[in-house]
């Protein structure tokens, strides 16, 4: 079993930057896909990133390519998500996940184990 904790949420006004950590406890890390998605109010969850465990990075094109950058490092691990030039839009509750499938890595269906959360706030 894997345990997932996630930090580094918070309020920052559209533009700023935010580091989502997201640290792992448990079996072997190092062999997992480590995914990011995000829940707004009323809307589903929603795929942002993920990095293979040979560091292999993906992201959701449409929203975050170019903004976003996923990183690992397995001696501690941890996953982190690099949010720059946020924006109202992006404002959501971001977790991270292990994922076992072998389908599309964009979808919530391939990932087992869940973190409970960081809230991440952009004001305009």
């Amino acid at each position: 079993q894997v345990q997932l904790v996630e930090s580094g949420g918070g309020l920052v006004q559209a533009g700023g930057s935010l580091k989502l950590s997201c640290a792992a406890s448990g079996r072997s890390f190092s062999s997992y896909d480590i995914g990011w998605f995000r829940q707004a109010p009323g809307k589903d969850r929603e795929f942002v990133a993920v990095i293979t465990r040979r560091g292999t990075a993906a992201y959701n094109t449409n929203s975050v390519k170019g903004r976003f950058t996923i990183s690992r490092n397995n001696a501690e691990n941890t996953v982190y998500l690099q949010m720059n030039s946020l924006k109202p839009d992006d404002t959501a509750v971001y977790y991270c996940a292990t994922r076992v499938g072998s389908g599309s890595y964009d979808r919530a269906q391939e990932y087992n184990y869940w973190g409970q959360g960081t809230q991440v706030t952009v004001s305009s």
